[in-house]
């Protein structure tokens, strides 16, 4: 059962969206023969699609290389789809890459740098030491 035009018209007006018809048998035929094909494996036609997904992941700022080519670092060559990460003069092996420190180990490594270079708590404030006393007797009694 059609539409007139005057319906056509205050379905537009009102903001609804006509119907749209289905596809005659001659269009579904060959839209159901592309189905089938996809499934003719017996898994779902996204199976491929997730199965790519749940693939290795890659670690964080790495990528796959699109094409060949030679690590800046060590100089040697890598192929197409090797994992690659950002080194110092290019793109290269993830192994060839600085480690990046956390902030704990960040932290540490500048405590030790103090401690090394003679720099340390202590040094911080002045000693309130008496040559040749203790250093009970070298603070004003409470």
């Amino acid at each position: 059962m059609g539409q007139t035009p005057a319906q056509k018209a205050a379905q537009a007006v009102s903001g609804q969206q006509p119907k749209r018809k289905r596809p005659g048998k001659a269009q579904r035929e060959p839209i159901k023969q592309a189905q089938a094909a996809k499934k003719a494996d017996g898994r779902k036609p996204t199976a491929k699609k997730a199965a790519a997904k749940k693939a290795v992941p890659l670690p964080r700022g790495s990528l796959r290389a699109a094409y060949p080519g030679t690590c800046p670092a060590c100089l040697k060559d890598y192929n197409k789809s090797d994992v690659i990460t950002k080194v110092a003069d290019g793109w290269g092996h993830p192994a060839c890459a600085p480690r990046r420190l956390s902030a704990a180990e960040r932290e540490f490594a500048r405590n030790k740098a103090r401690i090394e270079s003679g720099e340390t708590y202590r040094a911080q404030k002045p000693s309130d030491w008496r040559l040749g006393s203790s250093p009970s007797s070298s603070r004003p009694a409470r």
